[in-house]
């Protein structure tokens, strides 16, 4: 599952899935996918979700368990862009060599870094993966 507090979050306020479902709007087995990882959260979604309930990415994605955190998380891309660069850069590592982690092309990845479009749910937890220590909550800051 990619977001692997996002049921325990939504039990802890004691809300449904319609509840959720609401909010964004979509339907309730829409969240049961999110939830189950049959689906995957767009960022923009997850990202309002947080901001909704002052919840942390970090927790969201299990990588913390510190549940909240200080201020509302932004989409900015071009601040995303650049944090995504000095992080691979940080590591010591090329667009292709985080492509081939993404199982995307070096041409794909190069889009995130140059602020075209956003990266998706998905590769963000693979970027946990390879770049230790990582937080997603600082991309969106």
């Amino acid at each position: 599952m990619i977001v692997k507090n996002l049921k325990e979050s939504r039990e802890r306020l004691d809300l449904k899935q319609v509840d959720i479902a609401k909010i964004f709007p979509v339907t309730k087995y829409t969240v049961s996918g999110w939830e189950t990882g049959k689906d995957t959260i767009p960022l923009r979604r997850l990202i309002q979700y947080a901001n909704h309930y002052n919840y942390s990415l970090d927790y969201l994605f299990g990588l913390s368990k510190n549940k909240t955190r200080n201020s509302n998380l932004t989409i900015d891309l071009n601040n995303l862009a650049q944090k995504l660069k000095d992080l691979r850069i940080t590591n010591q590592m090329t667009q292709a060599d985080v492509a081939k982690y993404l199982n995307t092309s070096q041409a794909a990845y190069a889009h995130y870094e140059n602020a075209r479009y956003l990266i998706p749910t998905s590769f963000l937890i693979t970027l946990t993966k390879i770049y230790k220590p990582f937080s997603i909550d600082d991309l969106f800051k």
